[in-house]
């Protein structure tokens, strides 16, 4: 799935790169697909974990998670694979800028989760940043009333997003990335499986038509599977820093993307991009500050 990784700082960030290019591609493919956000999400998670499964198979990494944080483990499966469905029908219902400016902001949701799971002290420069990603949001409330579903979709994606990487940041203490990763797919999809089976309650279930195999299969192999263990591997080469900052970019690659492939159908006013630039900005100060004191990874964070 990952070639060898070279040594070299360039190969590696130039790789990082591809791999939050192919993270800001899933708003496009969700956009693309015609499936439900439901159905499009089942769909990603199978296939996902089918080729992640024999990619570890053939690297013979071990998938266990202790007994005692096995719950622990369904929860964040459960949370991740709401995160996708709040993600896909934002665009469903809205456009792709708007879920990909919204889910910018679980960073700032992380800041202010992050003292109540680690019992650290309230930063309050992310605060501060905090301002202007609010006054970025308002303003983009205030002109695209049209989007509200949209907006408020993307926002609690963003929640979602933020509790997911609180829990992870928990997990990955003690046990190894890939089996982290295993488990939540396999735990997301297996309960939003027994979510199709509730009678009259439920959402509708829906296999792929032949026009999305391919966008399917390639959010699902490509922006799912391969970016994940890409991203993994870059680690051992690459500063805090530098993945911190990069992945705070997906936003910027998802939107210029939409842009060009749908053209005038993504097209949205100057006060939202005012009010995106503002939220961007904000994000990646945030990541800047954050990723100076971010401590090398330990082992348990890699694999090997």
């Amino acid at each position: 799935m990952s070639g060898p990784l070279s040594k070299s700082p360039f190969s590696a960030q130039m790789r990082l790169h591809f791999v939050v290019f192919l993270w800001g591609f899933t708003g496009l493919l969700g956009a693309l697909i015609h499936l439900n956000a439901w159905a499009l999400v089942w769909n990603r998670m199978g296939l996902a974990i089918g080729v992640l499964y024999a990619f570890f198979l053939w690297k013979k990494w071990p998938l266990y998670i202790h007994p005692e944080r096995r719950k622990t483990v369904v929860l964040a499966g459960a949370i991740i694979m709401l995160h996708w469905v709040t993600f896909f029908a934002a665009i469903k219902v809205s456009k792709v800028s708007v879920a990909l400016v919204c889910l910018s902001t679980g960073a700032f949701f992380g800041s202010l989760l992050e003292p109540l799971f680690f019992k650290k002290k309230i930063d309050y420069k992310e605060l501060l940043l905090s301002l202007f990603a609010i006054v970025g949001l308002a303003t983009i409330f205030q002109v695209e009333t049209e989007h509200r579903w949209g907006i408020g979709l993307g926002l609690t994606s963003a929640l979602l997003s933020a509790l997911f990487s609180l829990i992870n940041g928990k997990l990955i203490q003690t046990e190894t990335a890939h089996s982290i990763t295993f488990f939540e797919l396999l735990s997301g999809w297996i309960l939003l499986g027994l979510c199709f089976a509730l009678p009259g309650l439920g959402p509708q279930f829906a296999l792929p038509q032949p026009v999305d195999l391919l966008w399917l299969v390639l959010l699902a192999t490509a922006c799912t599977a391969y970016a994940f263990v890409e991203s993994v591997e870059v680690m051992k080469v690459l500063s805090p820093f530098t993945v911190l900052l990069s992945i705070n970019l997906e936003p910027v690659y998802g939107i210029a993307v939409a842009r060009w492939v749908l053209g005038e159908q993504e097209a949205m006013s100057p006060a939202f991009y005012l009010g995106a630039g503002l939220i961007l900005t904000s994000v990646l100060v945030n990541a800047w500050l954050k990723a100076r004191f971010i401590p090398p990874l330990p082992p348990s964070a890699q694999t090997s």
